[in-house]
């Protein structure tokens, strides 16, 4: 799949008021329900119909499903019934507890639930259909419209449903999820705070329980208070141990919300409690403080409705948070701002958005641990310029996400492991090469390389220039990606990709030389025997001369020059329009060729005839050519193999199709460089 530039100048973040409509045929919800209403007819969307490929798309369907309107399931069904609550949310046959737990904890906070699901739709007299749901993007609001066919097995929904069966906002919720994704089996397998970031655009931030500080209790309880979605996770040792229940009635390698925190008089002690919810509406913690123990006896009933405390199997309970931080290993917190929890004061953070790609052959040049190819990367510059508010450095979050991965889950993609560095600016403009790197450590980086979605870690620096470069692991892997970088004063980031700019020497005339030299006399002799007396050689006899001649040349290993490559020179040094080349205009094209060779020379490392990809921008920097990523990643596209290498023939392609933009561009004095675009990417 071809990844192409992104432009990654800093964006400011999109306002929540404007969701851009996604549906293929450009018409809003609104628009699309009016012509249905006006029509008679129930809405049915082309862009995700009621057939297997929205299912699943590496398997069938287990059973045959049918798709049902609600109002053929049931015969008064309702959007909302009731306010929506996270008992609403009750998971069928599909393993996406993740996005379950993210949506209970999206209940909490009606401001946000709004947002996601639009409270005014219902089954009333204007139903047609149709409904509509908003998720945040890659720093866009998307509205995304669909239908409301939902699968059914026997009449009954076969996924999300809601423990009332005439109540479908949250059904209709997960199709849009779906939709937005590609299909159903797109949900298998993710991380909550996934969801949690497509339900709010907020930031999150992971914890590992073990090793959480000593405030744990504090943070989460902030975090709850200012609204924030919280979810909590059981690792497992091994696939075989996904689902397994405890001896407490809690399951590993599943995702729950975290709804509450609070604090309760037993035995004249103030004991820390923590409230949990199992997407499952099921299967409930049973030790200490879980629905019916004993201690709840100890608790004022006052108390105990202060608590919402309900001894009911719906999956929702009350543990000991001592006895939490003993059993759940990973916390993840979403803040819908990323409002420091360090302390009680509200903060307004600045947020700065790039969007990028990493580029097989060109920009993608995986971490550290590869040298040779980690300085290709995109480089971001940050310039940390204020201190915070009473203290001696400059606080920042920096959040790395890889896009559209689950979306490309049918084509084999997976989530990729990625990380970033943080390196003190040199103090020059450009992109920074492979010895600054081999010379320089790391300021900081991302607590770790993990394969989610988005890595994201808070900072505290020194005021000053900065460099970020975010990666894969590994090199070669593509990727489209959005960073987001939240400070707590201005932060100014800019991308350190090059500007165009051509920096050659002018071309000599073609004067006669009042004395050949040595190799001039052969090049004579060679073009006399070819040409015959008038010394002009066609694009095939210059094909001959230069294969000759370079044969001979010992320093360097490579296939025989093509005919192309003969007739884009001709193109090139042709003054006299005859389609030939003429004695004195190849000597001139020769001096320059030697150049060339010479440069390849110094960037062909192992000596093989062929130079990496990765090599051209500075080969090309050589050669008086300052390409920004997007030409840099058509060049490599057309002139690359398989295995990221450039050989000679294809590099003299190369810098004859810029040379020949370059002369247009003078010759025009051009300043739209968008040009030279067209004449390389041909």
């Amino acid at each position: 799949m071809p990844y192409l530039y992104q432009d990654s100048k800093p964006r400011p973040p999109t306002l929540p008021g404007a969701a851009r409509t996604t549906h293929s045929s450009g018409k809003a919800y609104e628009e699309l329900k009016q012509e249905c209403l006006c029509r008679g007819v129930l809405f049915e969307d082309p862009d995700f119909p009621a057939c297997n490929s929205s299912l699943f798309f590496s398997e069938k369907p287990p059973v045959p499903f049918i798709w049902k309107r609600p109002t053929d399931i049931v015969k008064d069904p309702k959007f909302i019934l009731g306010g929506a609550t996270r008992t609403d949310i009750c998971q069928g046959d599909l393993g996406d507890c993740w996005l379950l737990a993210a949506i209970a904890s999206l209940t909490l906070n009606e401001k946000t639930l709004a947002r996601v699901v639009p409270l005014d739709q219902n089954f009333g007299p204007d139903y047609a259909g149709i409904f509509h749901f908003q998720f945040w993007q890659h720093n866009q609001w998307l509205d995304v419209v669909i239908d409301d066919r939902l699968p059914t097995f026997k009449g009954r929904l076969v996924f999300l449903h809601s423990a009332e069966h005439n109540e479908f906002w949250s059904a209709l919720l997960e199709k849009a999820y779906a939709k937005l994704n590609g299909s159903y089996e797109a949900l298998k397998g993710g991380s909550t705070i996934e969801a949690m970031e497509d339900f709010t655009g907020g930031v999150g931030e992971m914890y590992e329980v073990k090793k959480a500080p000593d405030n744990f209790y504090e943070i989460l309880e902030k975090a709850l208070k200012r609204c924030s979605m919280v979810a909590c996770s059981i690792d497992t040792s091994s696939a075989a141990e996904s689902e397994a229940k405890t001896p407490f009635g809690l399951i590993k390698g599943h995702a729950y919300s975290v709804t509450g925190i609070d604090e309760v008089r037993y035995r004249r002690q103030q004991v820390q409690l923590i409230r949990i919810r199992n997407p499952w509406g099921q299967v409930e913690w049973n030790g200490p403080w879980s629905d019916n123990s004993p201690e709840w006896r100890s608790v004022s009933p006052s108390e105990q409705r202060r608590l919402s405390r309900a001894a009911l199997d719906d999956g929702e309970f009350w543990m000991k948070f001592e006895d939490f931080k003993v059993h759940f290993d990973k916390v993840e917190i979403c803040n819908l701002t990323p409002d420091a929890l360090e302390d009680s004061t509200t903060h307004k953070w600045e947020v700065t958005i790039h969007q990028g790609s990493w580029v097989r052959g060109s920009t993608a040049g995986g971490c550290r641990n590869f040298l040779d190819t980690f300085w290709t990367n995109p480089q971001i510059k940050l310039h940390l310029t204020e201190k915070d508010d009473g203290q001696d450095d400059c606080t920042f979050i920096a959040a790395l996400m890889q896009k559209d991965r689950r979306k490309l889950k049918k084509f084999g993609a997976e989530m990729l492991t990625i990380g970033y560095s943080i390196y003190e600016s040199p103090g020059r403009d450009g992109h920074l090469g492979k010895d600054f790197f081999r010379y320089h450590p790391s300021k900081a980086r991302s607590k770790t390389y993990i394969n989610l979605r988005e890595v994201s870690h808070r900072f505290k620096l020194p005021p000053g220039n900065y460099v970020l470069i975010p990666t894969t692991f590994e090199p070669h892997q593509e990727a489209d990606f959005c960073l987001r970088i939240f400070s707590e004063k201005k932060a100014i980031t800019e991308d350190l990709d090059e500007n165009v700019a051509i920096d050659l020497p002018e071309p000599p005339n073609p004067t006669p030389s009042p004395q050949e030299t040595e190799e001039e006399k052969q090049f004579r002799a060679l073009f006399e025997q070819i040409s015959g007396k008038d010394m002009e050689i066609a694009a095939e006899e210059l094909e001959y001369v230069l294969n000759a001649v370079l044969k001979k040349t010992k320093n360097i290993k490579f296939k025989n020059l093509s005919l192309i490559s003969c007739r884009n020179i001709i193109s090139l040094m042709d003054t006299s329009g005859n389609g030939k080349l003429e004695f004195s205009e190849f000597k001139v094209f020769w001096e320059t060729m030697k150049k060339w060779i010479n440069i390849f020379l110094q960037f062909d490392f192992d000596k093989s005839g062929s130079m990496s990809s990765y090599e051209l921008r500075s080969a090309l920097k050589a050669a008086g050519y300052q390409l920004n990523n997007y030409l840099l990643q058509l060049i490599v596209l057309r002139y690359s193999d398989e295995q990221f290498q450039i050989e000679f023939d294809d590099f003299l392609n190369c810098l004859i199709r810029l040379e020949n933009a370059s002369r247009v561009f003078q010759a025009l004095s051009v300043k739209n460089k968008e040009f030279i675009n067209l004449n390389i990417g041909e």
